[in-house]
């Protein structure tokens, strides 16, 4: 369609590529994408690509557009420029593109998605940005509030399904995420709460998912699929009270395993903020594991001498 860019537009010719031109920049004069939504770490990924940008330099340009002011808006490269600033780098290579707003936010969006890992926080608000720049050029942008995928017209599947592999009804799911509070958002990264309940959650009212939350903390657990719909629904009754959250999130769930529960707070020192869930719990079974050998080791002190 007429007047809609996606990244595979800039630049998609040989030509185009060859009239591309690096620019050497000073770091200080690139400003970050505003609102973006892919964390920049610096975790043990970021302190390998620092050793490499010692030693060998940013080999590959960032990507970057030049705002009217004559600075630059990077566009693909955040890990980069935060690496070379840590490291005093006073200098960048950059590659500067001729794009509009909207054209940005869609090679930004795209570029950020080839990422390894991402988090759910990170996508839902990337969909939600370029679905906004889709809109801006024209596009139907009802993915948030429409469930049905088939009432999205063919080219919006090209842009948004293929380019993220994702379904349109997961992508609505995805932007749903961005109108829960902060809190309960991070248990969603942290592994804590699962996805299809975190999505049913966001229906309730701020007030609501701060009570809600008020019940995690004190009761150490996130709700079900089945609860979160039914909080939704009494949400949607005005019948959702701070008590009728916790008689939900209290009773005891068919089939449920016995549990035993450890307040995070007696064990967060010895993880890094944003360690999923499930290699918390496998790091304390390795732990417990060796944990055991060693005391039958002591127990039986004769054992290495048969």
């Amino acid at each position: 369609m007429e007047g809609i860019t996606t990244q595979k537009d800039i630049p998609h010719t040989e030509s185009d590529a060859q009239r591309e031109k690096v620019r050497i920049v000073p770091t200080n004069c690139i400003d970050d994408f505003p609102g973006h939504p892919f964390r920049v770490k610096d975790d043990e990924d970021m302190q390998t690509l620092m050793e490499s940008i010692s030693l060998y330099g940013v080999i590959s340009p960032v990507v970057a557009r030049q705002k009217d002011d004559g600075r630059y808006e990077l566009i693909s490269g955040h890990r980069r420029k935060y690496a070379c600033e840590k490291l005093g780098i006073e200098t960048m290579p950059i590659i500067v593109r001729s794009l509009n707003r909207e054209q940005a936010v869609i090679a930004m969006v795209d570029s950020n998605l080839q990422r390894e890992h991402i988090l759910p926080s990170e996508k839902a608000f990337a969909y939600k940005m370029k679905l906004e720049a889709l809109k801006c050029q024209g596009r139907r942008s009802d993915l948030t509030s429409v469930p049905v995928a088939q009432k999205l017209g063919e080219t919006s599947r090209e842009i948004v399904g293929k380019s993220s592999g994702e379904s349109q009804d997961q992508i609505r799911r995805y932007i749903r995420l961005t109108e829960l509070i902060p809190e309960l958002l991070e248990l969603v990264d942290d592994e804590r709460m699962a996805f299809r309940p975190a999505v049913e959650i966001s229906y309730l009212s701020e007030e609501e998912q701060r009570d809600l939350l008020e019940t995690i903390d004190s009761e150490d657990a996130t709700p079900s699929l089945a609860q979160a719909i039914r909080m939704k629904k009494l949400s949607r009754e005005g019948k959702l009270s701070m008590d009728t959250i916790f008689a939900i999130m209290t009773e005891e769930k068919a089939n449920q395993a016995e549990k035993i529960k450890i307040p995070f707070a007696r064990i967060d020192r010895f993880f890094q903020r944003g360690t999923p869930h499930h290699i918390i719990e496998e790091t304390i079974c390795r732990a417990l594991e060796e944990y055991r050998k060693r005391r039958h080791t002591r127990n039986d002190p004769d054992r290495d001498a048969r």
